[in-house]
């Protein structure tokens, strides 16, 4: 098993410099399992829905799934990164302070991440404490106060 970088994986969704994509075609198509870390997927996510590729949230989701379904690849945690996908469509919009948020999958993958954290270590790390409104529509999270 190998690992990626996000440049490889961005190469390889995008296809926008030739050669680089080959390769990355190549090695996520090849014959070895690569791992993505959680780390490379939020950035690739955070690049995809930036200002240069702005990416919609139906295409972000579509993206993961995409991913899933890439026999070689191998998520860090693929039940978190399952659930956080889940939260991350499930999300819906709101108004804070005139503006439309909306938790992002970044958001919803801390939350499960930390959940996880509770789980394998036999404590309770409810409820998870934010400040960011759009986060705090998502199962389990709370402003503190």
């Amino acid at each position: 098993m190998f690992a990626i970088d996000t440049n490889v994986l961005l190469r390889y969704l995008l296809g926008d410099d030739l050669k680089q994509a080959n390769k990355a075609k190549k090695l996520i198509e090849g014959p070895d399992k690569l791992l993505v870390v959680d780390a490379v997927l939020v950035e690739t996510i955070w690049v995809l829905k930036g200002k240069r590729y702005k990416l919609s949230k139906q295409q972000i989701i579509d993206t993961v799934l995409v991913l899933f379904s890439e026999e070689n690849i191998v998520f860090e945690d693929p039940h978190v990164v399952w659930s956080a996908l889940k939260d991350y469509t499930l999300a819906q919009p709101i108004k804070v302070k005139g503006k439309v948020k909306q938790a992002d999958f970044a958001d919803a993958l801390i939350i499960h991440k930390s959940i996880k954290y509770g789980k394998i270590n036999d404590i309770d790390v409810s409820p998870f404490y934010t400040f960011d409104k759009a986060a705090l529509v998502i199962d389990g999270t709370k402003e503190p106060k």
